[in-house]
């Protein structure tokens, strides 16, 4: 594996940190998919357990040598930034509570990648990707994470992701930070994996993980989840807490799941909704989580449902057009009618929330470095831009405009930022989702999530080429992404959106339209030359 410059820590952090940064298709390994576990899903685990046909510590201890063979060497597809050195001691306890009947829950023995910006207590820092961060140890653990323990998962290891979420700055290449280095695409080497949970969604892809957990500000996890092939769920904003999650937005931020397939992904759900007291936003999910989502999957499910066709990505790729056009026909053929729909918001609302991310954007990093205690190694953002300016990797391919636009904002009582959450709000929710879909009585609205992974470009940074994510990121509303096909060897996905807290019918829908397309495949890590 190749290095890159990697910062001075001590010995352990070495062993567990990747500094890959092998130039984009630069392998000569040989690849091959003969994992036992390939494509393994959350209930094949479960039964194996059940039957004794293999233990936790086995599980983990494969997903390990995977890793070892898959991101760390052979295609080095690097979605891992760090693993748990504790990984196979949890195993052993959890083989030890299944021997005395005692599971601990939906996620017993399930092996989960969690991207680097969720706080975790162990032996593993919490970076975001920085080089500012990477002796930083929080000193409890987030929310998520402490409810994916409590629900008897290994967290294997941290995901890469793109630095700070991928709001630092431009020309941005989406799956580089610092610390990790450039994550791959798995399908092919030399193509970008999208979105800031890039390692999340390459991980579950290439099989490093069974399930991973991400977080979206604004297309973070649909995009990865989309070109990487696999499922993503962009919860409603308070479904799933942001406690310990280093934040961009507290109006868009939110964690979510992101699987192979859509009952996997609705098992991790059900494993991380709750009502958190140091998140006010989850305090209205109260009466709207389920901690068991899975009675909700129905093969018939799209039958007699209303589903509005979002037509503004049209005409920007041909060839995704015909992928949309086929999942149209599929929808249909499954007994749903779908509707065409133009336009969600009357006004663009792209400036109220590039603004109102700036603001919150300040405000929630320096709440964040206060949390990590006297000894945090970045007191404020002006020191964080301060550690940048200085530093010989991090500002290497793209600045950190975002960071330094967001110093110049002062705080949440000016008016410029109150004029921005209502004008939002307004417009993405009441005069935009809601309003479309009870004028055309719709149960979910559908789009293409994007287009098809393009090269990874460190000198341009990323060429989206087109996306759907905006309307239910602004509004704080629910997306699901699964596969709809491939652009010559590379996945495109299809998003299912709708209106707040409608995630059980959302995943009645997405588990329907899985069923009856059956698109995911292992990706083959071609080389791309």
């Amino acid at each position: 594996m190749k290095l890159m410059n990697p910062p001075v820590i001590s010995l352990w952090l070495c062993i567990i940190f990747f500094q890959c940064q092998s130039p984009p298709g630069d392998t000569s390994a040989e690849v091959n998919n003969d994992f036992p576990y390939l494509e393994y899903t959350i209930p094949q685990f479960q039964e194996g357990y059940r039957n004794g046909d293999f233990t936790v510590a086995e599980v983990v201890q494969a997903y390990l040598d995977r890793i070892e063979s898959m991101d760390q060497s052979g295609p080095e597809l690097n979605s891992m930034i760090a693993l748990n050195p504790d990984a196979l001691e949890i195993a052993a306890e959890l083989d030890r509570e299944l021997a005395d009947g005692k599971p601990r829950g939906p996620l017993h023995g399930i092996v989960v990648a969690l991207k680097d910006n969720l706080d975790t207590h162990d032996k593993m820092p919490t970076t975001a990707g920085s080089r500012a961060l990477a002796n930083s140890f929080p000193l409890q653990d987030s929310y998520v994470a402490a409810k994916l323990r409590e629900a008897g998962a290994v967290i294997i290891g941290k995901a890469n992701l793109s630095e700070w979420a991928n709001f630092r700055g431009e020309p941005s290449s989406s799956g580089w930070s610092g610390v990790g280095g450039q994550t791959r695409n798995p399908y092919d080497l030399s193509r970008n994996p999208c979105g800031s949970s890039s390692g999340s969604g390459a991980a579950v892809s290439g099989n490093m993980a069974t399930l991973a957990i991400g977080t979206e500000t604004n297309g973070s996890i649909v995009c990865p989840s989309h070109a990487n092939g696999i499922v993503g769920i962009k919860p409603t904003v308070g479904l799933v807490s942001r406690s310990g999650v280093i934040p961009i937005s507290f109006t868009q931020d939110t964690p979510g799941p992101m699987a192979r397939t859509v009952r996997d992904a609705a098992i991790g759900l059900g494993a991380i909704v709750g009502v958190d007291s140091s998140d006010r936003k989850t305090l209205a999910s109260a009466d709207n989580y389920f901690t068991d989502y899975t009675p909700f999957l129905k093969e018939d499910g799209l039958r007699g449902k209303r589903i509005g066709y979002y037509t503004a990505p049209r005409g920007r790729n041909y060839k995704v057009d015909s992928l949309t056009a086929r999942a149209i026909r599929d929808l249909e053929a499954a007994g749903a009618e779908v509707i065409e729909i133009d336009r969600i918001s009357r006004e663009n609302m792209g400036g109220y929330s590039f603004n109102i991310m700036l603001y919150e954007y300040k405000d929630g990093l320096n709440k964040y470095f206060a949390s990590l205690g006297p000894d945090a190694p970045i007191k404020n953002l002006a020191e964080l831009i301060a550690f940048n300016a200085s530093d010989s990797i991090e500002l290497q391919y793209y600045n950190q405009r975002y960071l330094e636009m967001a110093q110049e904002k002062g705080p949440l009582t000016e008016e410029e930022y109150l004029n921005a959450i209502e004008k939002m709000r307004v417009g993405t929710q009441e005069q935009g989702i809601d309003r479309v879909m009870e004028e055309h009585n719709l149960d979910a609205l559908i789009a293409p999530t994007g287009g098809p992974a393009w090269k990874t470009d460190w000198t341009n940074g990323d060429s989206f080429g087109l996306g759907s994510s905006s309307p239910a990121a602004r509004a704080g509303y629910p997306n699901i992404t699964v596969p709809m096909g491939y652009v010559d060897h590379l996945p495109v996905g299809l998003s299912f959106f709708g209106r707040a807290w409608t995630e059980p019918l959302l995943l009645e829908i997405t588990y329907a339209y899985e069923q009856a397309t059956q698109h995911r495949r292992a990706p083959q890590f071609l080389t791309g030359e």
